[in-house]
């Protein structure tokens, strides 16, 4: 009896840990939410001349209020996750797919550094943090909310690779590829699975004008010199290089461990705390891949490459993002504005080039 008794109460305890940090989570969403705000007040971005939110192009279908739906549409996905993951830990504490999630939003941190390398210019009506603050001001127009669901885009990929990959192996004798290298079949699934899944995603949410890319290499780009353009070969294989330690990290093997687990015990890390070393093994594996993201397109963006930019540029209420002058050789009408970051880390000591000719064929002049 008393066992059983004891048994109810470690239940208990639990449930209440698990709900205690869903909690947790949906305070943490709520208090971050009552910063967001839309429009421009920043005399750093906000175009004096334009009052309002006027768009020289149409978006997908005509629609214009395609930022209100993402707003919505990210605060329920956000609390369905947080259930998710509170009905998950309170089956199975530890689940290392719930610790992956978390380590996943958690690389938000990093998405104004992620925002500013490859000319993501998001859309001033989505929800986003003020645009004067210090460390959020490095994204070239507004820190949106929407991130806040990364762990939906960059573990998504997991849940079909591994399907597929146990379906492989259940009809591959014992000495096939995937299961002599599992991790190697994983990869190479999340990696196909990514770049197809960030194509569809991405294409269509630069179509709805969320955000575009401002500035692209034409070749390997979709659209090129249109509002719409998209850095196809570069931004979606670009993100695999998180979506597969985020995937391979959690593999189990046939002991039911995650990969995670055993590399966390292998390196001594917290021996006393195994679940906390889990996460932030995680949480570090992926800070250093999304570092790499950054630092590929941070390679590109100093190379001065990328030189087809968007036209016409769609958020004439925020001065033009043109920190190396392209949309003014162009034809695209200012006023401009350089963003933070923009001397030895774009490539230009001196900062934003002074004079910046018509080029002949200017590919915005008559767009906007």
């Amino acid at each position: 009896m008393d066992s059983d008794s004891s048994a109810i109460q470690v239940t208990r305890y639990k449930n209440s840990i698990a709900w205690f940090w869903g909690l947790v989570g949906l305070a943490s969403l709520v208090w971050c939410a009552s910063f967001f705000r839309t429009g421009l007040t920043s005399e750093r971005v906000a175009n004096p001349a334009v009052s309002g939110a006027p768009r020289p192009v149409d978006f997908l279908f005509g629609y214009p209020h395609w930022a209100d739906w993402a707003n919505y549409f990210t605060v329920i996905a956000m609390l369905v996750v947080i259930v998710l993951c509170v009905m998950s830990w309170r089956k199975n504490p530890g689940n290392p797919s719930v610790l992956m999630a978390i380590a996943s939003t958690a690389i938000v941190w990093q998405d104004p550094i992620m925002n500013w390398a490859p000319y993501a210019v998001y859309n001033p009506e989505l929800w986003h943090l003020p645009e004067w603050w210090p460390y959020v001001s490095i994204s070239p127009t507004v820190e949106p909310f929407i991130v806040i669901g990364y762990c939906m885009f960059y573990f998504g990929p997991y849940f079909p690779a591994i399907w597929i990959l146990r379906r492989i192996q259940a009809k591959k004798p014992m000495d096939a590829f995937v299961w002599r290298h599992p991790l190697w079949s994983l990869a190479g699934l999340i990696l196909v699975i990514g770049f197809v899944m960030d194509m569809l995603l991405e294409v269509t949410l630069v179509r709805t004008g969320l955000y575009i890319y401002s500035q692209v290499i034409p070749w390997g780009s979709l659209f090129p010199g249109t509002t719409f353009q998209f850095p196809l070969i570069w931004e979606s294989t670009f993100v695999t290089f998180v979506m597969i330690p985020a995937g391979v990290l959690c593999y189990r093997d046939d002991t039911g461990r995650a990969v995670a687990e055993k590399l966390a015990q292998k390196l001594r890390l917290l021996s006393s705390r195994p679940r906390l070393a889990t996460f932030l093994l995680m949480f570090g594996i992926l800070n250093i891949a999304y570092f790499m993201y950054g630092g590929a397109f941070g390679i590109i963006r100093a190379s001065g490459i990328a030189t087809a930019v968007a036209c016409p540029y769609p958020f004439p209420e925020a001065k033009v993002y043109d920190p190396q002058g392209f949309y003014e050789r162009e034809g695209e009408p200012g006023p401009y504005f350089e963003g933070l970051w923009n001397t030895w880390m774009t490539g230009q000591p001196e900062g934003r080039p002074a004079n910046n000719p018509i080029n002949p064929n200017a590919a915005c002049v008559g767009e906007s």
